[in-house]
């Protein structure tokens, strides 16, 4: 799912990124807002918030929430540049960077929770929201602009335009893939709403507080390093049978 690009990518790939990341968004967007009653994973709200600050005159207020902004165009601008400098390497995933940068603030944040007493919240806030502009940033690019994963309103907006399309078959003759966009887009947000039910009960039922973050850490690198050892397989296998056939052809 992280492998395949272009005209190789299939729903099957974007089903498989998308039940991923839409999980880890959603264990994150609900710690983050748990913990500091904000949210970390899109910054429709924060520009709201941001504009209301300004109207009143109370600047200081307002920068908090532009900080929150910058901070996820930032780390989308960060994961697009990266993908584009590195994707020349073939040798080298251009989507493990981004990935792995994601894994390293989500897990210092949860360890460290553990050690010090968060003090500047606005700090986590930015970093989580930096984390999700890095994912929102390459499964964008990965998927070709298909998918995304951080926020459900223009997700829902597709989803209720697609759905209409369904009752008018004359007009929109493609019915299977209206049928693969509904189902794609269906499987982020239950996704990303079961995340936000995991991560709920690990912060509060089993009380890990921001060590949740870390479980989302780990879903994305387990998914990771088992989608390269799968690619790696499926390419032995196919330089196996490659052999094979040679050999039965001599």
């Amino acid at each position: 799912m992280f492998k395949h690009q272009g005209k190789s990518r299939t729903l099957k790939h974007n089903l498989r990124i998308a039940r991923v990341l839409s999980l880890v968004a959603g264990i994150v967007n609900v710690t983050g807002f748990l913990t500091f009653k904000q949210l970390t994973t899109h910054v429709t709200g924060h520009f709201s918030h941001f504009i209301n600050d300004v109207g009143d005159l109370e600047f200081w207020k307002g920068a908090i929430y532009l900080l929150y902004i910058l901070s996820f165009l930032f780390g989308s601008f960060l994961s697009s540049f990266l993908i584009i400098n590195f994707r020349e390497n073939k040798r080298l995933n251009a989507y493990l960077l981004p990935t792995l940068i994601e894994c390293l603030i989500l897990t210092s944040i949860g360890l460290l929770s553990n050690f010090i007493e968060i003090e500047f919240s606005d700090i986590i806030v930015c970093l989580l929201l930096f984390t999700m502009g890095l994912q929102n940033s390459f499964v964008t690019k990965i998927s070709n602009t298909v998918v995304r994963t951080t926020h459900l309103t223009g997700l829902f907006t597709d989803l209720g335009i697609e759905i209409s399309q369904m009752f008018f078959p004359k007009l929109y003759p493609q019915r299977e893939s209206l049928k693969a966009n509904i189902k794609l887009r269906a499987y982020i947000i239950l996704y990303f709403f079961a995340g936000g039910i995991i991560g709920g009960i690990f912060y509060s039922q089993l009380n890990l507080k921001l060590n949740t973050l870390i479980v989302g850490a780990l879903i994305l690198l387990i998914s990771l390093f088992y989608n390269n050892i799968r690619y790696k397989l499926i390419k032995a296998k196919r330089r196996y049978n490659q052999k094979q056939l040679r050999a039965s052809n001599v």
